[in-house]
């Protein structure tokens, strides 16, 4: 059942970042008993909608909150009010925000690496969309669907993934998911048995880390360098831990740090993982964002022969994060149990929007909207760099990256959650190196999604950023 409005009082004319201010009404529900422990909360999207505010600002304050303990994410499921909070609470609680100067501004975030929803094709998903609707396939289907998704996107998606990325998928090897983050999930839970682990990159991705655990797997970090994950570090765990598994990697563009791996580690860790006998989980979540140089085929691409392998991408990095779609292409044995999984906790996908989204692919919309996205993220890439370097000088360092839609900002001499909380003080929420670290130390370093931001907000968020940083004038 999809949540109720908030109706949330969230005080903007309070002083410091609206972020903050969404995040204390939230708690003050949440103590005065109107958020009931296990309540779950309206998405990102339609929160903003309906208090009228963008929806990284919601996205940022759903951050906030979840880092403190009043929420926690659920894989596939939503954002709900922890569980472990008492029924009711004595003393009221409220965020904290230091003194402001002046007036407030605008919240401003750079998220994880979000696209950019305005940029969405909607007229053609609209149309394809109705047509999806109006179908006699629609109209008269009188059972539940196939739980790898409908066959005509899965076969869209098989000749789609064969063009562009060199990955040859039959379609029955391809399940289509709710995102890809409920892919990652039925992965883990197709290839890990109780007690055993995954090897994850660390600096890596948090949410794949929970959606490994909710499986019932442990997660085990192992260091990334310039290259990405360290396949000699991999090696010497996998022979002191034989509960490693399996291993999880973002090669294209590593999350965060957003480097590609070269091809000679790639061949190193094909042949590891033969070696070994553990599963490779590839997640491709960016591959349409190449700005520079030739591109970088998927391990799955190359891959040999019965090598155990979870190839996982997704549409809605390339569209918008409220287009709910991932997909995985594995071998029959493993794409079984996956659909098996997925069938027990959702038994079919939205077929509507699967149709519509075929139609997208071949009717060559979503090649058209991928271009377009190409040349227009890569331009706030170069505002975003451009604005650093002015700003920032030696402060920080970073490499632009070739493609992706985020920037790894190093910052050796200062602390990055200092920093954070004095850009938030300003309007601008930041996502330091705590957010990515597992088990060594956080690096001292940001994560700078630009896509859902303009250039103006480009230029404006970087000035915030110069003026927040430890030791300059506020």
């Amino acid at each position: 059942m999809a949540p109720k409005p908030l109706a949330l009082d969230i005080g903007k004319d309070a002083p410091g970042p609206l972020f903050l201010a969404i995040a204390g009404a939230i708690i003050r529900d949440i103590v005065r008993g109107r958020l009931k422990p296990g309540a779950r909360l309206p998405g990102t999207r339609a929160l903003a909608r309906e208090i009228g505010v963008h929806r990284n600002t919601v996205d940022a304050a759903y951050q906030e909150l979840t880092t403190q303990g009043w929420l926690h994410a659920e894989p596939a499921r939503g954002t709900f009010v922890a569980e472990d909070l008492p029924d009711s609470m004595a003393e009221p609680v409220s965020v904290s925000v230091p003194p402001q100067p002046s007036a407030v501004r605008p919240a401003l975030a750079f998220s994880d690496g979000a696209p950019d929803p305005n940029l969405v094709p909607d007229k053609a998903l609209a149309r394809a969309f109705r047509r999806a609707l109006l179908s006699p396939a629609f109209r008269t289907g009188a059972d539940y669907g196939d739980a790898r998704g409908t066959s005509v996107l899965r076969h869209a998606l098989s000749s789609y993934l064969a063009l562009d990325r060199g990955v040859v998928a039959d379609p029955a090897r391809l399940l289509i998911t709710r995102g890809s983050q409920m892919a990652l999930f039925l992965a883990a839970r197709a290839v890990v048995k109780p007690g055993q682990a995954i090897a994850v990159e660390d600096p890596g991705y948090p949410l794949a880390w929970e959606a490994f655990r909710a499986s019932g797997a442990s997660v085990r970090g192992i260091p990334v360098d310039a290259g990405g994950l360290s396949v000699a570090a991999l090696e010497a765990a996998i022979e002191n831990d034989p509960r490693i598994a399996a291993v999880y990697v973002t090669p294209h563009h590593q999350y965060p740090t957003t480097v590609t791996m070269g091809a000679a580690r790639r061949l190193q860790l094909l042949d590891l993982v033969e070696r070994h006998g553990i599963t490779l989980i590839e997640d491709d979540y960016d591959h349409e964002y190449r700005f520079e140089g030739r591109p970088v085929l998927p391990l799955a691409a190359r891959a040999p022969a019965g090598l155990p392998l979870i190839y996982v991408g997704s549409l809605s990095k390339l569209l918008s994060p409220g287009i709910r779609l991932g997909y995985a292409v594995a071998s029959e044995p493993l794409l079984c149990r996956m659909a098996t999984a997925r069938a027990a906790i959702d038994r079919q996908g939205d077929a509507p929007l699967e149709a519509a989204l075929a139609d997208l692919i071949r009717d060559g919309d979503l090649g058209r909207h991928a271009r377009k996205a190409r040349r227009i993220y890569r331009a706030r890439r170069d505002v975003l760099a451009t604005a650093l370097s002015a700003h920032l000088g030696e402060r920080v360092a970073f490499d632009s990256p070739a493609g992706g839609l985020a920037l790894w900002l190093r910052c050796a001499d200062v602390s990055a959650e200092t920093w954070t909380e004095r850009a938030g003080a300003a309007g601008l929420a930041l996502l330091p190196g705590t957010r990515f670290a597992l088990e060594r130390p956080a690096p001292q370093a940001f994560r700078l999604g630009y896509a859902a931001l303009d250039e103006a907000q480009i230029a404006r968020a970087v000035e915030i950023l110069a003026r927040s940083l430890p030791g300059s004038p506020a």
